[in-house]
């Protein structure tokens, strides 16, 4: 079918079928890949927005054949003094962070602007609601566009800070391309003769595959080559720390869950391949799946994965006499507390690109948190050498956790390998959903005790955790909530039992927070429970509780520096009080979370400053930018040393050094990888010092390798000092509602060390609030059966803008002095407390006490706009 219309001012003629959306065409028939694919074909993100007919439209959700006719202008075809413009107002204000949404937004805030010229806040997160973003909180989206609007009023400027020292607001590494849409992510990435992967996934949560058929898939016309467990030639067992995940079933194995892996298929177009992908034929034998992780831990259960019993780990403390302080105890609460499963949702789906170097070795281009282990796994996985398989990270959309483990590396490699030919492959956000790792469901049991005062006298815990099919950091993930069960709370007498089970449920991972938010919701509450039982408000029970240099926390370890937890109680204690006086409702807990993975793992920061001869100086190091701003931060860190100017490095992030340092994850890249940035700059300096210049260390590699390896693993500590974590991430947060129970205002005063860029480091606070908001009112992924009850961005409930209170962010800076100038890191403390302030402040509001996430029967949960989970027939 011939469709012509008006693209960006000229005249284009394309073929497409007649069920083809209009985000394809412009995509993958004009070559505009400004506009993003989050959704397809939802319409429920705003990252493919185009005008159409002078209407902003969800191009995704449009047939293009409706385009007919019509003009249809992208980001792309603004004038270039409006996209400068915009591009500077996102930068200016730290608007963005992954930057996979913001070209949506920028072409939105255009056609806003162009029709209110002076919009209210309101009238913008109005405006913005079928855009999504899962990064920010909106609050600086919401600064860009008032900058924007003011901006072509005549009455502001946007200015770009360029001083790159640490302790300034140094604009984001690639800001400006990030907004207009012109730095490419994976799904952008193309070559001439590239072919286009889709994948068959299984049909059930538990069945045994008796057998696959790929014969009509390979005789569809385009079709290349279909992959299978057979054609695998090295080791099909993957995982991060257990080789417990396969990256096809075989013929005679069991499916687990509903995101397994039956085959692959290269094609000449992703839409044949996906059509290809739809007709591998599989024959099963269904079997029961076993979903509950109540049931799974029960003797005589069969057993889910092959590779390991059912308890995939058992973490237990034990600290003091809990029995004797209970007993003494002049008061002790008890409850039963669920947490609930959560998606990611990054708003970039999954993509792998795979090409064939001159030398026939392939090069994986990936969007990984950990590019060194994608590298390890996909080169066992085709049977080669890891120095003869090369790597490239490509800053993703986004990851939470939820691009640690792999997803399509190893399938987009295979065929790769396979075809001799480039192969890019991209999962459905369905596929996504099905196939990546989510939040923990935790199911925890508390009991704590006080004395007479309110302070602290045990805390008993016991919680399981539902792991899902496969191992990926689960046993990690429920250490880290036993570690974190009494919160960052004064006590000697601690028992915690925490055990992670397999379940033929989606597998559960890696999510910011890592089982600290979880434990923080169940301790919070109970704190709040004492609180009312000594007489006592719950800023003052926290207060008398807060642990300070000197005191142990939960897992043994003494606190020995860098403990900015009172100061943040402290620095919301007014704010706090002043609206109880005017009778609000109000909420409050306080947070710590560990930076560094710490419990005896060996630990690295790797980086190489290389002295180019265009005067540049490429900055590699092993961790990856997933919106964080990790990249600018090392920039600001070399920078701070060399006294150079920032403008110079090129901060990047592939194989082309030995810098594996496992996964970005625990809090951790600024932390260590600003260390060695730190260390490698120094030796820069001294030659610099010596009287030479950039021409004349051309070609020279300044390098540092830091290893961390001395804390203690759960259990192994012996008589040595217990040193479970390198450092922790401190915060308190403070929620007020409104008169009719919804949020209304967040106040969030975290301990970050040192701020190496301020403005980056209120982003990474908004935004962690935005998700813990959503973890405590809004967002839920429940499995019925094995398979996840929908695939629906509304429904899954991340909030919009107009569903956000105003929040309030406060830096304390205690000095961290195993961290880059006394930096530590942001990155999951943020929403750590929030799901006990919330549940604080709505006890406050009506007096019902809740004990399961999410809270949605609130009054604050349901004015919220998202999260409502339409029963399927």
């Amino acid at each position: 079918m011939s469709i012509l219309f008006e693209l960006n001012g000229k005249k284009v003629e394309v073929d497409a079928r007649d069920d083809e959306s209009l985000l394809d065409t412009l995509r993958n028939r004009c070559g505009v890949t400004s506009v993003k694919d989050g959704c397809s074909p939802q319409g429920q993100c705003g990252c493919c927005l185009a005008l159409v007919g002078g209407r902003a439209v969800v191009t995704c959700a449009m047939k293009a054949k409706k385009a007919e006719g019509k003009e249809v202008v992208t980001l792309d075809g603004l004038p270039e003094d409006e996209t400068s413009l915009i591009a500077d107002c996102f930068a200016a204000t730290a608007g963005l962070q992954c930057g996979f949404c913001i070209p949506g937004l920028a072409l939105r805030a255009h056609h806003l602007v162009l029709k209110n010229p002076e919009p209210t806040r309101a009238e913008i997160a109005k405006a913005i609601d079928v855009h999504l973003c899962r990064c920010t909180g909106y609050t600086k989206i919401l600064d860009a566009i008032d900058l924007y609007a003011r901006a072509k009023r005549g009455e502001a400027t946007p200015v770009l800070e360029t001083n790159g020292r640490v302790g300034q607001r140094l604009t984001r590494y690639q800001a400006r391309d990030l907004t207009l849409g012109r730095r490419d992510y994976v799904a952008d990435m193309t070559r001439d003769d590239m072919l286009f992967g889709a994948v068959t996934l299984s049909e059930h949560p538990r069945a045994k595959v008796l057998s696959i058929d790929t014969s009509k898939a390979l005789a569809l016309p385009g079709v290349v080559t279909v992959a299978t467990a057979k054609d695998v030639p090295g080791d099909r067992w993957y995982g991060l720390i257990h080789l417990d995940w396969p990256g096809f079933i075989a013929e005679g194995e069991e499916v687990r869950c509903v995101g397994d892996f039956i085959a692959a298929i290269a094609a000449n177009d992703e839409y044949t391949a996906r059509k290809a992908a739809a007709l591998v034929e599989v024959e099963y034998e269904v079997l029961e799946p076993i979903c509950d992780p109540e049931a799974a831990i029960l003797p005589g259960s069969p057993q889910i994965n092959p590779t390991h019993e059912n308890i995939l780990g058992h973490t237990k403390i034990r600290r003091g006499d809990v029995d004797k302080a209970f007993a003494e105890s002049a008061h002790i609460v008890e409850g039963r507390f669920h947490t609930q499963r959560i998606e990611h949702l990054f708003l970039e789906p999954e993509c792998a690109f795979c090409d064939v170097l001159d030398n026939g070795q392939i090069k994986l281009y990936t969007q990984g948190q950990g590019i060194f282990d994608d590298r390890r796994q996909c080169a066992a996985f085709i049977g080669v050498k890891e120095e003869d398989f090369q790597v490239e990270l490509v800053p993703n959309g986004g990851a939470f956790g939820g691009k640690e483990d792999m997803s399509i590396q190893a399938h987009t490699a295979l065929l790769c390998h396979l075809t001799k030919k480039p192969v890019r492959l991209l999962l459905s956000r369905e596929q996504s959903i099905r196939v990546h790792p989510k939040r923990h469901p935790l199911r925890m049991d508390y009991k704590v005790g006080c004395d007479s005062e309110g302070r602290i006298t045990a805390v008993w815990a016991d919680m399981l955790g539902d792991t899902g099919a496969y191992a990926s950091v689960g046993a990690k993930v429920l250490e880290r909530a036993a570690g974190h069960a009494c919160g960052p709370y004064r006590c000697d007498n601690v028992h915690v039992d925490a055990i992670a089970s397999y379940t033929n449920n989606p597998p559960c991972g890696a999510m910011r927070g890592f089982g600290a938010n979880q434990a923080h919701f169940a301790m919070s509450t109970c704190m709040d429970m004492l609180a009312e039982k000594v007489g006592i408000d719950t800023w003052e029970i926290r207060h008398r509780n807060v642990v300070v240099v000197g005191d142990t926390f939960a897992s043994g370890q003494v606190f020995e520096k860098s403990v900015g937890v009172k100061e943040t109680l402290e620095s919301v204690k007014d704010a706090y009080y002043a609206a109880k006086k005017a009778g609000k409702a109000v909420g409050i807990d306080c947070g710590i979370k560990n930076t560094g993975i710490g419990n005896g793992a060996v630990e690295w920061g790797k980086a190489r400053l290389v002295v180019e001869k265009d005067g540049t100086i490429g900055l590699y190091n092993g961790y990856t930018e997933m919106g964080q701003g990790l990249l600018t931060i090392l920039v600001q860190c070399a920078v701070e040393v060399t006294g150079l100017d920032p403008a110079i490095f090129r901060p990047q992030v592939d194989s082309k050094f030995a810098l594996g340092c496992g996964q970005t994850t625990g809090s951790r890249a600024t932390l260590f990888g600003g260390r060695a940035v730190k260390s490698a700059a120094e030796k820069l300096k001294v030659a610099l010092d010596a009287g030479k210049s950039l021409d004349d260390l051309a070609g020279e590699v300044f390098a540092a390798d830091i290893v961390i390896d001395d804390t203690t693993a759960p259990g192994k500590e012996g008589d040595k000092k217990i040193k479970t974590h390198t450092a922790f991430g401190f915060a308190t947060q403070v929620v007020i509602l409104d008169e009719n129970g919804k949020l209304e205002h967040v106040i969030a005063s975290h301990d970050v060390g040192r701020a190496i860029n301020p403005a980056l480091c209120e982003g990474q606070i908004e935004g962690a609030v935005h998700m813990g908001l959503g973890f405590a009112l809004s967002e839920d992924l429940p499995c019925e059966d094995g398979w996840p009850v929908t695939y629906k961005l509304r429904e899954i409930g991340v909030m919009r803008a107009r569903d956000m209170p105003t929040v309030e962010v406060i830096l304390v800076e205690d000095y961290e002095p195993e961290g880059p100038f006394g930096a530590k890191g942001v990155g999951e403390i943020g929403l750590v407390p929030t799901a006990g302030a919330v549940a604080g402040a709505l006890y406050d509001f009506d007096k019902i006490r809740r004990f399961s996430l999410p809270m949605k029967d609130s009054p604050a949960g349901k004015a919220i706009s998202v999260g409502n989970i339409k029963k399927r027939k």
